[in-house]
């Protein structure tokens, strides 16, 4: 069954859908999506972490012991451990954030939900998101699992991505609209 909607023309993409067809058939999409999360987690909040992914200096060696003990101290599933090993060994680990991102999409298509991303300028409290999921799933029609990123240049609002439909009400494209008005 082609689940991949064009997301393995990229090659973070072939690697998300490699590792979706591995925890598919092993039954534990839900495993390697929590430990993914984990990993965008860690990308996001430890410099060394991201300097490990992304260095081009460090050797394959050095970068697959360091993926196996960050795996071990974040708690990750064997999929997702051994999967990252691959990646540092075919110096593919600078395109980790594409495959976590391609992956969400896959795991979403299959439960049969949307995805959304969503930017806003400051992050969003659970309330905020499940009110936002409600009205997403009100105006597509099904659910939506959300992908929330945190861009304080926005000011406010939100953007939010579905596809290739954009809907930006963030107070930044606001004002660059009324600036642009006052131009005439």
């Amino acid at each position: 069954m082609e689940n991949s909607g064009g997301i393995g023309a990229s090659l973070s993409g072939r690697y998300a859908t490699a590792l979706f067809e591995l925890a598919r058939d092993s039954k534990k999409i839900e495993a390697v999506e929590a430990s993914l999360g984990k990993l965008r987690a860690a990308l996001d909040q430890s410099d060394d972490f991201r300097t490990l992914t992304t260095s081009p200096v460090l050797s394959r060696a050095d970068a697959a012991k360091g993926v196996e003990a960050a795996a071990g101290s974040l708690g990750l599933d064997d999929i997702t451990t051994k999967f990252l090993g691959v990646l540092a060994t075919n110096r593919r680990l600078n395109q980790l954030t594409g495959v976590i991102r391609n992956f969400r999409a896959l795991a979403a298509r299959h439960r049969g939900e949307t995805t959304a991303e969503v930017t806003s300028a400051h992050p969003l409290d659970d309330d905020q998101v499940a009110q936002l999921k409600s009205q997403l799933k009100q105006r597509l029609g099904r659910d939506v699992s959300v992908e929330l990123n945190v861009d304080s240049t926005i000011l406010g609002g939100l953007v939010v991505r579905i596809g290739s439909q954009m809907i930006d009400s963030s107070i930044r494209t606001r004002l660059n609209s009324l600036a642009h008005a006052m131009k005439g």
